[in-house]
């Protein structure tokens, strides 16, 4: 096998949106917690001081939901084509690798399905298997995803396979 034969015709690594950087989630959760503080110490001065522990939690359960919002933004998936095989490799936000081949890559098809409110789902299928590819992404993005890999496999048909 040569070096040619192995050199992606397409490599991308797909990453969910994260909106907020750690630092910005980290501003978000202590001006809550600061807002909630506030309220806290208002009834607290009203008399009403058993609320107390229920601010405690409310901080508690925000924080719990950014830090898992977070954990699930290290996931990722890399999708990579060479003219021997198709891998997609798929790593939890625990690390934990799934991995997914489909060789030879000539007979894959990429189907892009519009769902109703505007939402699609983009699937690769070869030879009765059907794996569904970019969950996490945007339809403007799963759409760019699907044209840029049709057009790694219409270039990989096209050339010969002629010695090189």
């Amino acid at each position: 096998m040569s070096h040619t034969e192995t050199e992606p015709l397409f490599d991308a690594v797909l990453y969910p949106h994260r909106s907020l950087s750690p630092r910005g989630v980290r501003n978000v959760i202590l001006g809550i917690a600061g807002a909630l503080a506030l309220v806290a110490l208002y009834f607290t001065a009203l008399g009403a001081w058993p609320v107390l522990p229920f601010f405690g939690c409310e901080i508690l359960l925000i924080w719990w939901a950014f830090r898992t919002n977070v954990r699930d933004g290290r996931a990722f998936e890399r999708v990579r084509l060479t003219r021997e095989e198709l891998t997609i490799a798929r790593v939890r936000p625990s690390g934990r690798e799934q991995h997914h081949r489909i060789a030879p890559p000539h007979w894959l098809s990429v189907d892009l399905t519009s769902r109703p409110g505007g939402d699609n789902e983009l699937r690769l299928a070869s030879h009765g298997k059907s794996l569904k590819v970019g969950v996490f992404l945007t339809p403007e993005e799963r759409n760019e995803l699907a044209i840029a890999l049709r057009d790694a496999l219409r270039d990989m048909n096209a050339a010969p396979n002629a010695v090189r």
